[in-house]
């Protein structure tokens, strides 16, 4: 038996309001918030946990506040395909709910680079469909 990835971890400024944000992007709920301990845990709607599920489950975002800010491009990103529109329009619903187009260094690619509120980077692709 292997190891499942079922949660990713994002430190931020912002816990509720980065959590707000990618609840928008990817159809999640809250599922946690703890205020006291400045974290927000998202995940897929009427999925809410991993173990004993014997196949794939959708990660949980779980956003922790932190005191020091982004200041370098992101080690490890999220890669997003639309699942009801193509890339054109899910890049300007995902501009119209705060994410910024952003250049880094990829050249001329099929997918869009983008940052959500906090500065972290995505790709939204446009060929490979979930």
């Amino acid at each position: 038996m292997a190891s499942k990835f079922t949660e990713l971890a994002i430190d931020c400024a912002d816990p509720a309001g980065l959590a707000r944000f990618w609840c928008s992007v990817l159809d999640y709920e809250v599922q946690e918030e703890d205020e006291d301990e400045g974290v927000v845990t998202i995940g897929s709607r009427g999925v809410h946990e991993g173990k004993g599920q014997a196949g794939p489950v959708p990660p949980v975002l779980t956003f922790a506040r932190v005191p020091e800010g982004k200041t370098v491009k992101n080690r490890f990103h999220m890669d997003l395909n639309p699942t009801d529109r193509d890339q054109g329009e899910e890049v300007r619903r995902l501009l119209d709910l705060g994410a910024r187009r952003i250049d880094v260094g990829q050249g001329e690619v099929d997918w869009v680079v983008l940052a959500d509120p906090e500065g972290n980077e995505f790709c939204v692709l446009a060929g490979r469909r979930p």
